[in-house]
């Protein structure tokens, strides 16, 4: 049983976390190139033999931050929630959409940022029994064990984002998800 302004917060918060992931990947994508201020043409009129080093760096950077500014979104909306009996499945499902997430994003960090996206996998398996168990048993001990849960992932999820900023610096401007 939800109660509305659980339903409510999601539709404006989804129009401005794709804002926000509009944003992110014109920052990043734009970011990578020194010099974008004339027009598109000039840009592909660069001969191909240095056109080619400067454009494979600009667009991994790019598709990192895109990975890094969903993950983002994804974080905030499993940490954007009203904790309560008969929330464990939405939790759930939105912890399944984390760590997909993740995995994407770590493949295309290739190791970088390995420490703090290990802590983050390791929050996300504590909320994951956090959720089972409210699901089964919902009680007092389980919706505040969740609720512990989801702060470690805010939290573990903070310190990433923090440390991609020096990457990806839209995506450290709000490095603190939902909680």
């Amino acid at each position: 049983m939800r109660r509305v302004t659980t339903v409510r917060p999601p539709r404006w918060q989804a129009v401005a976390v794709a804002a926000g992931a509009a944003l992110l990947a014109a920052a990043c994508g734009s970011s990578g190139t020194p010099s974008s201020g004339s027009s598109p043409s000039t840009t592909s009129a660069a001969p191909s033999s240095a056109a080619a080093p400067a454009s494979s760096a600009p667009s991994a950077t790019s598709a990192l931050c895109q990975d890094a500014a969903a993950l983002r979104a994804s974080i905030h909306t499993l940490t954007d929630v009203t904790v309560g009996h008969g929330t464990g499945d939405e939790i759930k499902s939105d912890l399944a959409d984390v760590r997909a997430k993740l995995n994407t994003f770590k493949a295309q960090a290739h190791g970088q940022w390995q420490s703090q996206t290990s802590a983050l996998s390791a929050s996300l398996d504590k909320l994951q029994t956090a959720a089972s168990n409210l699901t089964s048993n919902p009680s007092a001990s389980t919706v505040s064990a969740t609720v512990s849960a989801l702060r470690e992932v805010a939290s573990a999820a903070g310190s990433l984002l923090s440390a991609i900023g020096t990457k990806c610096p839209s995506v450290s401007a709000s490095a603190s998800p939902g909680m």
